[in-house]
């Protein structure tokens, strides 16, 4: 039986029955409920003129997030809260301080991108620091919106300037409680066209509706299978959204790792790893899509698409991270770095899943580095991403993890460059040695962002980087503790 998506928007509960479990959010609003405000730019994620706020009640607690609305089924909506431009203005018809702000700066130019700029500063607005932000956490807030006239200035001193205007509060209990009426208990089906939208509520649940349909397409953040469908025209067929299951949403440690639900978000999974590692990974973190899309997508989905260019998989597999896989059969355990057997292929059993990932907790004796190379800093996808994860033993390598995206067809380590130095003298020598041997371990490719020459020679200048900043005789300052710090 199909149960109709839920959600609430502009003060009501609207209910759906009839679109298509495809259908994206932002066809909604604009062709189905006429909210014209919010725009459609490139309809795969990256120039944020379709960016609208969701809220959910996540483990009890609401949270408000902007996400892309062009790449978003309408049925992941299910039980949340949708806001887009048209809420800003007030019921007594003032502006937002948001909307007075752009007013007042002239951050509005051919305006097609304003109402996508204005929601992701609503939702650095609802956070604390949004009042006085920084100009980083502007720059962050504004990752995911892109401004084809050019002027961004104007848009960044809007942003500073709003939270001197009369403040606007939220009423978040109020939402809470709506939301709180909106839950579901246990799993629901959506179903239109003779095609299913599955969204279990428990990882039993999940387990079951995984087994009775295998062939099924899980969907977590929606952030590269909206574009199957925006881009690509495909059919998905029937979907298990794993959204809803609150055990995938945890993040737990041990004494020696962090477990990371595969449902947790990109970027609070970030948010807990760069607490441990905020050296390491915080210019990832920064740098990793843009903030609507690390609202949205998760760390286990990053994990298990499985992209070649995917940035999370280098620096975990030169942890030496490892997988929980969950299935009919109960759960297993992986190195991640077992985990893929060929381009979009991965060592998967009939009716599993990625249920976490462990990570390693930092260890005082690991020297551990990651880098992103690609043609911008904000919001672009890696020509190279490089991960390096090495012991020393009185001046000697003791052990060598080198791992790279972008290299081969799938994340992959450097097992020749590993061989050529451990043992052996972490000097220039040794690192001459390991770079040549780079070419045992990768042919790579050349297209639309980098050549197979280019990411050769990039992924051999990382190693001799790597070297500079931790050889015997390097400089505190290139111990990078404060180069991309973040809040965490």
């Amino acid at each position: 039986m199909s149960e109709p998506i839920r959600f609430y928007y502009q003060g009501a509960v609207r209910e759906v029955s009839d679109a298509a479990p495809t259908r994206t959010i932002l066809q909604h609003l604009r062709e189905d409920l006429h909210c014209t405000g919010t725009k459609e730019g490139c309809a795969e994620g990256d120039c944020g003129a379709c960016t609208v706020v969701v809220g959910s009640l996540e483990n009890g607690q609401l949270q408000m997030k902007a996400v892309n609305s062009c790449i978003q089924f309408l049925p992941a909506l299910d039980g949340k809260a949708l806001f887009s431009v048209e809420d800003l203005q007030q019921p007594d018809g003032k502006l937002h301080p948001v909307q007075q702000a752009l007013v007042d700066c002239h951050g509005s130019q051919c305006g097609f991108c304003t109402p996508g700029f204005a929601m992701s500063l609503w939702g650095m607005y609802l956070k604390q620091e949004g009042r006085q932000p920084t100009r980083c956490q502007v720059d962050d807030a504004l990752s995911g919106n892109l401004c084809r006239c050019t002027g961004y200035r104007p848009i960044i001193d809007a942003a500073m300037r709003m939270g001197e205007l009369p403040a606007v509060e939220f009423d978040g209990k109020a939402l809470a409680a709506q939301l709180a009426a909106l839950r579901r208990d246990k799993m629901a089906t959506y179903s239109a066209g003779g095609q299913h939208f599955h969204a279990p509520r428990t990882i039993y649940e999940l387990v079951q509706v995984r087994a009775e349909n295998p062939k099924a397409l899980l969907l977590a953040g929606s952030t590269d299978v909206g574009l199957w469908v925006t881009k690509q025209m495909r059919e998905l067929g029937d979907i298990i959204y794993l959204g809803h299951v609150d055990e995938l949403k945890n993040v737990t440690e041990t004494a020696d790792a962090i477990e990371i639900g595969s449902g947790v978000p990109l970027d609070d999974a970030y948010k807990a790893l760069c607490r441990h590692y905020p050296a390491e990974l915080s210019e990832m973190w920064q740098r990793f899509a843009s903030l609507p899309i690390r609202n949205a997508g998760t760390l286990g989905g990053n994990v298990a698409n499985g992209s070649p260019i995917g940035d999370s998989m280098p620096w975990m597999i030169a942890l030496g991270a490892e997988l929980v896989l969950r299935g009919p059969d109960g759960e297993r355990t992986m190195p991640l770095e077992d985990f893929y057997l060929g381009y979009q292929q991965k060592d998967l059993k009939a009716g599993e899943f990625v249920q976490a990932l462990r990570v390693p907790l930092p260890r005082e004796e690991v020297r551990f580095r990651t880098y992103k190379l690609a043609k911008r800093f904000d919001q672009d996808i890696s020509a190279v991403c490089a991960a390096f994860a090495f012991t020393f033993d009185g001046g000697l390598v003791a052990s060598a993890r080198i791992a790279f995206g972008g290299m081969a067809t799938t994340p992959k380590r450097a097992s020749a460059a590993e061989a050529a130095l451990v043992g052996k003298r972490w000097n220039e020598a040794a690192v001459s040695r390991a770079m040549a041997a780079m070419a045992e371990d990768y042919k790579p490719l050349s297209d639309m962002r980098a050549s197979g020459e280019y990411r050769m020679k990039a992924a051999q200048n990382l190693l001799r980087r790597f070297w500079f900043e931790t050889r015997p005789d390097a400089p505190l300052a290139t111990n990078q503790v404060n180069a991309f710090a973040r809040r965490a």
